[in-house]
């Protein structure tokens, strides 16, 4: 067996030329989306309007166990991939753990995150059809920022709707996105009627994703040559995040490294579902006993707390219909939550893996999520983004179980990004003025009061 060093880097020829299609795998592939005008399942057709051709072809894919990488986004990915998979050496000292812990920094390209992933996919789909405007939303703003990258890359206009709070919280990222050309409007707005709508019932609202998503998919669909674009949730995103577990699976492969545990946060599910994708193959086919962990904040508390139901994914309720966990798509996340992971609902192929009892979720609480990335960046030597602090509190969890038992247990997490976007909320938690919002019952049924009944 090869020394395991600090970090590991796969070469440009051991890049994954194919995404993995995990639903091709599953016993049971998620429930298609509804068209909810007609109670009927959705065909490419309902979806044209809205989104590009070969991502409605990859969303309906059930059969494709891998899909080819086109060699122009190959060519995007090596700017900045492979990525590593660093050992945490000084983490597992200063715990005091048996345990070995390892995470897949996703945090090398400017946007600071996974999501270029699957907006440089996007992106090259939206041109290669001849579209010239895209519109999406953002909540803390990595797919914002990832999504602006792309388009500048392949000259094509994006208009960004950004959760008005993270707007407010995180101007720079605002400043990142405008620098490479996109333009950015705080949601929920007076520039469409969907906004007007949710500022007309909530004046002081600080927004959510599915008020952005609204906004997007509105101006998308009344603009000429436009789609939307989603960074999250939906399974063609999953399918491109793929790349994150490919490469990790590649990487232990190698240095014959065996996880025991494999922890990601989870807000949409996108990241998550990426890092998991090959593993959860090899586990459903009987291959591994890994234990996979879903990370979600209390604060937003979908998988946790929410319903397996048929929902829309928007707070306009204009989208097609999901089966996924969700919190209503009418709840709206408490304005003080730091981190991007604000959505109502989740990934209806992660749901539908947690459904069926492949994988655990935990909800943390965001004081205890920045003590556990205060302990990481001091021994690490990397600020992590907020969201990504979800995975690390529950991996210093499970180390530290294995300090009290004893047990060696392999552990591997998702460093989704990096978080010098976020010191006002660092600061926040440095100067004691941080406080943990957790939904009362009477919270959560405001939002299952939205579900769609059908």
């Amino acid at each position: 067996m090869n020394k395991i060093p600090y970090k590991i880097y796969l070469s440009e020829e051991e890049m994954p030329k194919q995404w993995h299609n995990i639903k091709a795998d599953m016993k049971e592939v998620p429930e298609p989306f509804v068209n909810p005008a007609t109670g009927e399942y959705c065909t490419p057709e309902d979806l044209a309007p809205v989104f590009c051709e070969d991502l409605i072809s990859q969303e309906f894919n059930t059969t494709d166990k891998y899909i080819d990488i086109p060699q122009e986004i190959q060519d995007f990915y090596k700017m900045f991939r492979p990525s590593p998979l660093i050992r945490a050496y000084n983490l597992e000292k200063a715990l005091g753990t048996p345990a070995k812990i390892y995470y897949k920094f996703e945090g090398t390209n400017t946007s600071g995150s996974h999501k270029l992933n699957s907006a440089a996919a996007q992106v090259y789909y939206a041109k290669k059809q001849g579209l010239t405007h895209l519109t999406t939303e953002t909540g803390a703003g990595q797919w914002g920022t990832a999504l602006a990258m792309a388009c500048a890359f392949y000259d094509v206009d994006l208009t960004v709707y950004m959760v008005k709070v993270s707007a407010e919280q995180k101007p720079y990222r605002k400043g990142v996105i405008e620098t490479y050309g996109g333009k950015v409007i705080p949601s929920p707005s007076d520039t469409t009627e969907i906004g007007r709508k949710i500022l007309a019932k909530n004046p002081g609202t600080g927004g959510s994703l599915g008020c952005a998503i609204s906004e997007a998919m509105e101006v998308a669909a009344k603009t000429e040559n436009c789609r939307y674009v989603l960074g999250s949730v939906l399974n063609h995103v999953v399918l491109h995040q793929s790349i994150i577990g490919m490469e990790t699976k590649i990487a232990c492969e190698k240095y014959d490294i065996k996880p025991d545990i494999i922890i990601g946060c989870a807000g949409g599910g996108s990241n998550l579902g990426g890092l998991i994708s090959p593993f959860m193959a090899d586990k459903i086919n009987g291959k591994n006993d890994i234990q996979f962990i879903a990370v979600e904040p209390a604060s937003c508390p979908s998988l946790t707390r929410g319903k397996f139901a048929l929902d829309f994914g928007d707070t306009g309720q204009t989208t097609p219909l999901m089966r996924m966990y969700t919190l209503g798509s009418g709840f709206m996340p408490s304005p003080n939550h730091s981190g991007g992971l604000r959505f109502h609902g989740m990934s209806p192929i992660v749901s539908k893996l947690y459904h069926d009892k492949y994988m655990d979720a935990v909800a943390v609480e965001q004081t205890s999520v920045f003590a556990a990335a205060s302990v990481f960046a001091k021994t690490e030597g990397t600020l992590p983004a907020p969201e990504s602090s979800h995975a690390i509190r529950v991996a210093i969890d499970e180390a530290l179980k294995c300090k009290e038992t004893g047990e060696d247990k392999t552990i591997i997490f998702g460093l989704t990004g990096t978080g010098y976007f976020d010191l006002a909320a660092y600061m926040s938690y440095n100067e004691g003025t941080m406080t943990d919002s957790i939904p009362t019952e009477e919270d959560l049924q405001r939002g299952f009061d939205t579900l769609p009944k059908i």
